[in-house]
């Protein structure tokens, strides 16, 4: 009799939950699409502008500074404004400046390049509350035996961008020239923007949600009132939960979040590699076109999509199964990360197909690895879960920067990218490191009351 009750409970509940984390996999997708269009434009805008290996590095890396910059600002606004209204903003603003980037091919090769660096840094400016307003969304919408399998599935947008979008950019830059592939993206993006605003609502909010449902998340640790209406809430929860600043200083003092911190950094250090010079890689030491590298960037992307699921599937299966948060998160993200390694083994063969099975092998671990935000909807305070998610992508998003810096510069000193592929594979070992002894126990972290 209590299993018919149940099955009939089931049967009644919405799903609102589903269609959140596919908009905000829709989302990821069109952020990642927007951050890779200088990769894909470059070897055209590159030639054109007369750029360097170590020009296009800094170009590369300008939309990091910024976006790194930006993170903590960006995680207040969320926390004080919630994440509904500052992801909307977000949207529209950084695909503005995307289809602005177009416009510098009209301008002369020195003014060119420092409008497009300025543009960049916009860019990162604007995109900045993206990934802490996911993991805010996630916490609020999800219980958490499904944080895992929904943090995963939103952040393989990333891979997914690219298995549809690199050939569509790929065909424009081909078929149109480099700038229509800023004009293209920049107004998908503000589409995406206007809807967002239509359709995103907090459980306590959203038109379609019944109670079956809202009871079925919030009895199983979602934090439903996370981005409800409440500044009265705000105002006489501030002087208990200290300031903004307390909050920083009390999660930067914890070790586990330190290992949290240093692991993703070095886990997005395969990211930005396959965001900034990966196509450049297929067209200068594999000899493909830019329209071919377009195809080919698909299979690894798509390898990294599915690795995504299937990380986010593992590790919600591991917490069903054994109750440990630490063993689920742990599992799939070093196992992930070693696999990743496979990355080196490019500089060891010729053809071209070995190549891309050896990087599809590598960005499939990195997707079953890539679990750092669900870690933070595990882990973060509720009162200051948009400032430990800007702090988290600060660290992790500081290789957006390094990342295609050094690698230029190894390409400057090497003429080859041999190096950068070691670089690449050693920062996965030490995420691997990371995770394994500095983290510990991954629990949610308590911040202490100011006195």
């Amino acid at each position: 009799m209590m299993s018919a009750v149940v099955s009939a409970a089931d049967v009644r509940r919405s799903r609102v939950r589903l269609f959140i984390v596919t908009m905000l996999f829709l989302v990821t997708t069109v952020n990642y699409a927007d951050r890779a269009t200088l990769s894909i434009a470059g070897p055209a805008l590159s030639k054109e502008l007369h750029l360097d290996p170590v020009a296009m590095g800094w170009i590369f890396s300008a939309f990091g500074w910024s976006y790194v910059v930006a993170q903590v600002p960006g995680g207040w606004l969320l926390d004080r404004y919630g994440s509904r209204l500052v992801y909307a903003f977000s949207i529209i603003i950084w695909s503005l400046f995307t289809l602005m980037q177009g416009w510098v091919g009209f301008l002369s090769a020195g003014a060119a390049v420092v409008v497009l660096f300025a543009l960049r840094l916009l860019v990162g400016v604007a995109e900045a509350p993206s990934f802490p307003a996911n993991a805010r969304i996630v916490a609020a919408w999800f219980p958490g035996n499904e944080r895992g399998t929904a943090s995963a599935f939103f952040n393989s947008g990333q891979y997914f961008a690219t298995v549809i979008f690199a050939p569509l950019m790929g065909w424009i830059a081909h078929s149109y020239g480099w700038r229509f592939v800023f004009f293209v993206m920049g107004g998908l993006g503000i589409v995406m923007g206007l809807v967002w605003l239509k359709t995103i609502y907090g459980p306590k909010e959203h038109p379609s949600i019944n109670e079956a449902e809202f009871d079925y998340i919030k009895e199983g640790g979602a934090l439903v009132d996370l981005d409800a209406p409440k500044d009265d809430l705000l105002r006489e929860r501030a002087p208990e939960a200290g300031s903004g600043w307390d909050h920083i200083r009390q999660l930067l003092s914890n070790r586990m979040m330190l290992g949290v911190y240093l692991g993703q950094y070095c886990i997005n250090t395969l990211t930005y590699f396959f965001l900034t010079w990966f196509p450049v890689y297929l067209v200068k030491e594999r000899g493909l076109s830019i329209l071919q590298a377009g195809f080919v960037a698909t299979l690894p992307a798509l390898c990294g999509f599915i690795g995504g699921v299937l990380g986010g599937i593992i590790s919600d299966a591991i917490l069903r199964r054994t109750g440990s948060l630490t063993l689920a998160r742990k599992i799939p993200i070093v196992g992930g990360m070693l696999l990743s390694m496979s990355i080196i083994a490019c500089n060891y063969v010729d053809g071209q197909a070995l190549v891309v099975g050896f990087m599809a092998l590598a960005f499939f671990g990195k997707g079953i690895g890539a679990l750092g935000w669900a870690v933070v909807s595990d882990t973060s305070p509720k009162e200051a879960g948009g400032v430990s998610g800007g702090l988290f992508n600060t660290f992790g998003n500081l290789s957006s920067i390094t990342t295609p810096i050094v690698i230029g510069y190894i390409l400057a000193a090497t003429g080859s990218f041999n190096g950068a592929l070691v670089f690449v594979g050693a920062n996965a070992l030490v995420a691997a490191f990371a995770y394994l002894v500095i983290v510990g126990k991954i629990e949610r972290v308590t911040l202490k009351r100011s006195s």
